[in-house]
């Protein structure tokens, strides 16, 4: 059984210009100790999701139907009070930008120490040692200074580690990590995903990662679920996905990423932009940038059907293409 596992979940934003289609309709599961990977551009209904698990969509955003099973228990129908006792405690987050979720006023220690003694009772002494084991844990040198310090004494790379710090502090069974490599230079992205996989495999946790890099999927990823225009439209090992890609947009989202094995002047792009999702395309939300569309593809919406034992997609002509 799926640990966490999302049914035909519809989370939209209610504006003064339309309805924003943020999220229509998905469904996918997250297994006990593996790492999901969530890919898809800009605008794809990402972080959205992510939210929706954790019902903490903001206004205007509403979840307006579908389940969501946490060890088989509906989320969606528990009180605020009761999802407050799980956030942090079963399901963390650890967001895109640390710089703007750390609060710029309070130490990192009194910071941390807000969580811990939000779901365990345990006295302060107990609550320190904890602090202080966490911040080695995700690599912070000399932790028993930075507890006193402010995020804004710290660097890029150390405010990311103290954002996985906090949301590794009452040890959930599922951590979402949102772009957590984003703003950071190139050698510290490779420290802090080494670091992601390396917690992993010691705390054996089961993490969704949000991102639109290729590279980070293939790189940290167990299984992938590729989102376009607020809904799936493939789910694969990393392994099947990279090598045998079925979906259009999954075969243009890799043919557009940098490779040592091509030649030069065969970097492709994808035509157009992402939808405007108060007034989506009809049917297939790709078509307009398919360069397999059919007049069918304008038409019908395509359902993710399985294609493989664990291979899922959402195309109308996926037997026509890819059998």
């Amino acid at each position: 059984m799926d640990l966490l596992r999302i049914e035909n979940l519809k989370t939209y934003f209610y504006t003064e210009a339309g309805v924003v289609q943020a999220v229509d309709e998905i469904t996918f599961g997250v297994r006990e100790g593996e790492t999901l990977g969530l890919v898809g551009e800009s605008g794809s209904g990402k972080t959205v999701t992510v939210l929706s698990a954790l019902r903490i969509v903001p206004r205007p955003g509403r979840i307006v139907s579908g389940r969501i099973l946490f060890r088989g228990e509906d989320l969606l129908e528990k009180s605020e009070r009761e999802m407050a006792a799980i956030r942090g405690k079963e399901m963390a987050i650890a967001f895109q930008d640390p710089t703007s979720s750390l609060n710029p006023v309070f130490t990192i220690g009194s910071q941390l120490t807000e969580i811990v003694r939000q779901h365990q009772k345990i006295d302060r002494k107990e609550v320190n040692d904890r602090i202080v084991d966490l911040l080695r844990l995700v690599g912070i040198p000399d932790p028993e200074t930075r507890i006193a310090q402010y995020p804004h004494e710290l660097s890029g790379g150390m405010r990311q580690r103290v954002a996985l710090a906090r949301a590794l502090c009452c040890n959930p069974s599922l951590i979402f990590l949102d772009e957590p490599t984003t703003n950071l230079d190139v050698t510290i992205q490779a420290q802090i995903l080494e670091l992601i996989a390396s917690l992993q495999r010691k705390l054996n946790m089961s993490i969704v990662l949000v991102t639109h890099d290729m590279g980070v999927i293939a790189d940290m990823s167990k299984r992938v679920v590729v989102m376009y225009a607020g809904r799936i439209c493939e789910t694969a090992s990393v392994t099947d996905l990279f090598r045998n890609p079925k979906h259009p947009y999954t075969e243009a989202l890799l043919a557009s990423v940098p490779r040592l094995d091509r030649g030069k002047g065969e970097l492709l792009v994808i035509p157009g932009n992402i939808p405007n999702l108060i007034s989506p395309p009809s049917g297939c939300r790709f078509h307009p940038r398919c360069r397999y569309a059919q007049p069918i593809c304008e038409k019908e919406i395509p359902r993710l059907q399985q294609m493989e034992s664990d291979h899922y997609l959402a195309c109308l002509r996926a037997n026509e293409l890819f059998s």
